[in-house]
Formats: structure tokens, sequence, C-alpha cells
């Protein structure tokens, strides 16, 4: 007899799976809330788009950089270290909204 106590059967329609391209994300938050806005930002195009904006608790945020790092982690024993040196500084985090709430 199987154990199925801990597995979850996950839906992903054809529109989702197709995923979004984001080359910037902003996070900001509340005492209850992460909100992360995944940013696409052409290059000489004065405005940016928001993608996708996920919203988490926070400890579902906590779990998610734990399972980014481990992730990044096993990319890198693959593929070598990822370099980041060379990425441009990002750009002013406000884009004249408020930070930090959600």
């Amino acid at each position: 007899m199987e154990n199925n106590e801990n597995q979850i059967n996950i839906e992903l329609n054809e529109e989702l799976a197709e995923g979004v391209y984001s080359n910037l994300a902003v996070i900001t938050h509340s005492q209850a809330e992460f909100v992360t806005d995944f940013i696409q930002m052409m290059p000489g195009m004065p405005k940016a788009k928001v993608r996708s904006r996920v919203i988490m608790s926070p400890q579902n945020a906590k779990r998610l950089m734990r399972a980014l790092a481990e992730n990044i982690q096993k990319y890198e024993q693959v593929n070598g270290i990822i370099n980041d040196s060379d990425v441009p500084p990002f750009p002013p985090m406000n884009f004249g909204g408020t930070t930090n709430q959600a």
C-alpha cells in the first residue's frame, strides 16, 4: 500500500506553463505578507511592466528563500559558479510608490 499522505496533486494549465520573463524583482512586505512583483524591463524604455505578482506569508517566503539557495547550490555544483559581478546595479526601487507595505 502506497503512502499518499505527503503527496500533493499540482495542476499547471498551459498558459501558466509558458511562464513569463522577468529581469527584475521588487519585494515589499507588511507584518503579515511578502509581496514579490516580477518585472520586465526593456532597454531604452521609460516604463517597466509588472508581469506577475506573488503574495505569501512570511513563513512561506522564508521557505522559498531556502529552496532558492538550495537550488542555486545544486545548479552551481553542475554548471559552475554563477557570475553576478558583471550585472549592472538595479534602478531605484521606489518606482514612485510606497515600499514595505502590502
